[in-house]
């Protein structure tokens, strides 16, 4: 992929706009506003760890593209944001992780029911959010939400049942990952485009580029895990093949495997620097980072497919084509 990547400064100009201006203003004023009960503690607390807030900016990205001022998508985007930290707030509890963004999780600095409890209060302070627009709006908000929301869930429980399964079809595991982690982009961006009152095929289309853009970016993460610099990557090289996670990679090398290798592949002796050697060399033998590569392409272009139909000005444009970019052009 020759993508030039030396034009990424205005998309990530724009987002900083977006979070400064509009997004982190509306963030503080609502956990101003939440009550002075300890129910709220570990809200304010996950929500103040931060992240990249990628999903709400890209829904008042969205609401520009189709010439609305994004502000007027800022519920919109807080909704989505408390959505996502509420999943993360359970997610953590089922994981059993002791840490979020080198912070404590929820349930290690109170409980599991403190977090249980305030994860379900998010929950409805997401529709809270979202009820704050008009009737003509909320109705087709709710849908694409709700819709949202239950992939997720979907997503997530496709997750946990991979653990323990050794058949897990490529086409499973990328149902999986579109599930868990890109219909929640493509779902912000949809939210934006209906506040800003786009017509129906308009929204869809720029929800399948944000879908298909995930997709694209979850791919390279499974490829960067494997064969990234870690330095650049910000990340430890074969983390995932330390903890048994059957990525792309893994699968795609274990479904042209014969049974020797198999068997090595499931060998629960193999550790450490070894193992992360080993299954480099065997994911190379497999033709696994190639395949990785050439479907991350795909999805790459299936994104890139759905944005030239959406019928948005050329400096909104450019920025989605430069969020794309953005999301698959990370270290090698």
């Amino acid at each position: 992929m020759n993508h030039n990547s030396t034009t990424l400064t205005t998309f990530q100009e724009k987002l900083i706009h977006y979070r400064k201006v509009i997004f982190d203003p509306a963030l503080e004023k609502y956990l101003r506003d939440q009550g002075a009960s300890s129910l709220y503690d570990p809200i304010r607390y996950l929500m103040n760890i931060g992240g990249k807030r990628l999903r709400p900016l890209l829904a008042l990205a969205g609401a520009e593209a189709f010439g609305e001022s994004p502000k007027k998508a800022a519920d919109a985007a807080l909704a989505v944001e408390v959505f996502h930290n509420f999943t993360l707030m359970h997610d953590d509890i089922m994981d059993h992780a002791p840490l979020r963004r080198g912070q404590q999780t929820v349930h290690e600095k109170w409980d599991a029911n403190a977090a249980i409890l305030s994860g379900d209060t998010m929950l409805v302070q997401s529709y809270e959010l979202l009820a704050k627009y008009s009737a003509e709006k909320l109705l087709p908000l709710i849908k694409v939400f709700n819709q949202t929301a239950i992939e997720v869930c979907e997503g997530q429980q496709m997750d946990m049942n991979f653990e323990t399964r050794e058949d897990v079809a490529l086409e499973e595991y990328l149902e999986m990952i579109k599930l868990k982690t890109s219909v929640l982009l493509g779902g912000s961006l949809r939210m934006g485009a209906i506040v800003a009152g786009a017509e129906e095929t308009q929204q869809k289309h720029l929800q399948q580029f944000g879908i298909n853009a995930g997709l694209a970016f979850q791919l390279q993460d499974d490829y960067l895990d494997a064969f990234g610099d870690p330095e650049k990557f910000g990340k430890q090289v074969g983390g995932d093949i330390l903890a048994d996670k059957k990525t792309f990679l893994w699968i795609h090398t274990f479904q042209n495997s014969d049974h020797n290798q198999k068997a090595r592949m499931l060998d629960s002796d193999l550790k450490g620097e070894e193992k992360v050697a080993y299954f480099k060399e065997h994911f190379r033998d497999a033709g696994a980072d190639t395949a990785i590569r050439e479907k991350m392409e795909f999805y790459y272009q299936e994104a890139m497919d759905h944005l030239g139909a959406c019928e948005i000005q050329e400096g909104q444009r450019s920025f989605f084509e430069e969020f794309a970019r953005s999301l698959i052009e990370r270290a090698h």
